[in-house]
């Protein structure tokens, strides 16, 4: 009985730091139905921007210096999901934003050239 007890226990709390600690996810299994209680946040310039990018995404440059200004009025529980080109800066965007008290950061692998060459 001490068994079975001890194995949903171990099945609860996998389950539920599985679902707690997502910080990725491939851009080519990205949804729009996951912005329903989240923001897309493209972190390219805006010229990079204005080339293409992904429909609902709104862009913040990782290299502007009020970077960080620009969540200010962001609940620090909304999902975040960021991308770039390929995944460099976009991870430094999720660091940034995750030391900055945001809990649900999610990078989304690949960038936006994998999301082009999915097409």
């Amino acid at each position: 009985m001490k068994s079975i007890f001890l194995f949903f226990v171990v099945i609860v709390l996998q389950i539920g730091c599985s679902q707690e600690n997502v910080s990725k996810m491939p851009i080519t299994e990205f949804k729009q139905e996951l912005l329903d209680n989240a923001i897309l946040v493209d972190v390219r310039t805006p010229e990079e921007f204005g080339e293409g990018h992904l429909e609902n995404a709104k862009n913040i440059n990782w290299y502007d210096q009020n970077f960080a200004e620009n969540f200010s009025a962001v609940d620090k529980d909304n999902t975040i999901y960021v991308y770039c080109k390929k995944g460099g800066r976009s991870a430094k965007a999720q660091e940034k934003l995750k030391s900055l008290g945001f809990n649900r950061v999610v990078n989304l692998e690949g960038g936006y050239d994998a999301f082009k060459n999915k097409k």
